[in-house]
């Protein structure tokens, strides 16, 4: 019950992010596409489900056993992101999704693996903002700024997210073994990017006004 309790949030997640993924796919301007992916994120801060990238900022406030929470909920997230972008290709949309999908996943898959670990910990920065934001801001419009520019910020940056790369490597039938490990570096970079907020209020006292 309790795997069940993680699992079934997790794959809520990865549908929402495939949500996002399909409207980013789906418009022709990058800025709107951007701006309107982050209703993924919404959701999902709002709903109080579990996304891997916004869970894994807080591996050092948790026990050891949090690692494999975390492990659950990538399993979750991948499942829930899979089944979306699989579902969507069943659509009248399909053709043209996995074609712009299949086009952004050559540009991933062409980087080098030091280049997409580095967009990966840029990317978690800016989720762990729009977390941390969503929680701490007292302002409603506060909230959803937070989510929106991060979200924005990441995608027109190219930063990159594994969980919505589970979508985009499903939608553009892009899977192999090389898929599955730059998909893990992906992971890899979005855990320490995730961590270095965290451990920098944790051993800095938190974020001060500038000097």
């Amino acid at each position: 019950m309790r795997f069940l309790k993680i699992f079934v949030p997790a794959v809520m997640s990865g549908l929402f992010i495939g949500v996002g993924g399909t409207v980013f796919l789906s418009v022709e301007n990058r800025f709107l596409g951007a701006f309107l992916f982050s209703v993924g994120l919404f959701a999902i801060l709002s709903m109080g489900l579990n996304l891997f990238t916004g869970k894994v900022c807080y591996v050092f406030e948790n026990p050891p056993s949090y690692c494999l929470t975390l492990l659950v909920i990538w399993s979750g997230n991948f499942t829930g992101a899979w089944l979306s972008a699989q579902a969507m290709l069943l659509t009248r949309s399909g053709a043209a999704l996995c074609e712009k999908a299949a086009e952004l996943c050559s540009v991933k898959l062409g980087d080098s693996l030091l280049s997409i670990f580095i967009l990966a910990i840029f990317c978690n920065l800016l989720i762990c903002l729009a977390v941390e934001g969503y929680r701490k801001i007292p302002h409603a419009l506060g909230k959803y700024l937070a989510i929106i520019f991060a979200i924005m910020v990441f995608i027109l940056a190219g930063f990159e997210h594994c969980v919505a790369n589970m979508f985009y490597f499903t939608a553009g039938r892009a899977w192999s073994a090389k898929t599955l490990l730059y998909l893990l570096v992906m992971t890899l970079g979005n855990s320490a990017g995730g961590v270095i907020i965290p451990l920098y209020t944790r051993f800095f006292g938190g974020f001060t006004e500038g000097n």
